[in-house]
């Protein structure tokens, strides 16, 4: 399965079923939002930079934001940003302009705290959404690394549309282990090449 369009008849030619072909892209994007939900691959990292603006402490998420890896200012030297809750943002009621120190995020939007008082580069390394498969976007890093978790994921879901519960376990077991095999082959992969070192 290298497409969009060869996954989908992978899945109708597992089901044995020719009536499926209408909800088959639901399958698939139920698969999909169980991956953005529960992966945390080094793949899915993406690196973004912006500049503040003086006076401004609300900015734009980057496009696909799931999570927050690590958020700093390219200051000399650096300055990693502290998480805060959305809560304790609110209650802290920032007075006054200065460099960032802290960060939340609100919606759609990154706020900080302080009240940047000029321009600063933000470097943000975040975990961005995997891109769904369609007719014009037929395939992506996921399904060239891993096709078996999209197949097996697809027919958890199209056994429980078609009420087939006894099959439901084997699908999933096929789906939980192609996924701990990809969080282990990407573990070893951050690893890989040189020896940990602990700093004291």
């Amino acid at each position: 399965m290298e497409n969009y369009s060869e996954l989908k008849t992978s899945i109708a030619n597992w089901m044995d079923r020719a009536d499926l072909n209408s909800v088959i892209p639901d399958f698939i994007r139920l698969t999909e939002a169980k991956f953005n939900r529960t992966l945390r691959l080094r793949s899915m990292e993406k690196k973004y930079h912006a500049t503040t603006v003086g006076g401004q402490s609300n900015y734009n998420l980057p496009a696909g934001y799931i999570q927050m890896r690590e958020f700093r200012l390219n200051t000399t030297p650096t300055r990693s940003l502290q998480y805060i809750t959305p809560e304790i943002y609110e209650s802290w009621n920032f007075v006054g302009s200065g460099m960032p120190k802290w960060y939340t995020v609100i919606a759609n939007e990154l706020r900080l705290g302080r009240t940047p008082d000029g321009e600063y580069d933000m470097e943000m390394l975040f975990w961005q959404r995997i891109p769904n498969l369609s007719d014009t976007n037929t395939t992506n890093w996921l399904l060239s690394t891993a096709p078996d978790m999209y197949l097996y994921g697809s027919l958890m879901q199209a056994e429980a549309f078609i009420e087939n519960d006894k099959r439901i376990p084997l699908w999933k077991q096929g789906f939980e282990e192609a996924m701990e095999t990809l969080r282990l082959q990407d573990e070893k992969d951050r690893h890989s090449g040189s020896t940990l070192i602990i700093r004291s």
